[in-house]
């Protein structure tokens, strides 16, 4: 392997998805893995904040974790873990439940821990195994 070269592929939404006005990519393949960066709740096309309430805002966050790992060749089913950030831990139970609907079961590991979101209630970053494909 040459200096610089990485062993892993950054994973672009594209299409209509602008790409991430910050220095990161959505989603990475290292192996069989995918990781997905911290997804908001937030339209990925228009940037527009989908939903007020934590219920609307974690069925946003994890269609945008969808995408991600839809462009990566994964489906939620493939998620092995969860971190999951809330501006209010107190809706740790509201978020539980909508997680719950979108979410197939077996659930991956999860770990909820409450954070200085600026404005949203819910980020959620996921690790897949897809094995070597």
């Amino acid at each position: 392997m040459k200096q610089g070269e990485r062993q892993w592929q950054p994973i672009l939404l594209g299409g209509e998805v602008p790409p991430p006005v910050g220095a990161y990519s959505p989603a990475v393949r290292a192996g069989g893995f995918v990781f997905v960066s911290g997804q908001v709740p937030r339209n990925p096309v228009t940037g527009e904040l989908v939903g007020e309430d934590i219920e609307s805002q974690t069925r946003q966050v994890i269609a945008n974790v969808q995408r991600a790992l839809e462009a990566a060749g994964a489906t939620l089913s493939d998620v092995v873990s969860v971190v999951v950030y809330l501006s209010d831990i107190d809706d740790w139970g509201r978020f539980n439940t909508a997680y719950r609907e979108v979410m197939p079961q077996p659930y991956p590991t999860r770990t909820a821990v409450g954070a200085n979101l600026r404005g949203i209630l819910v980020e959620v970053a996921a690790v897949a195994y897809v094995g070597e494909r």
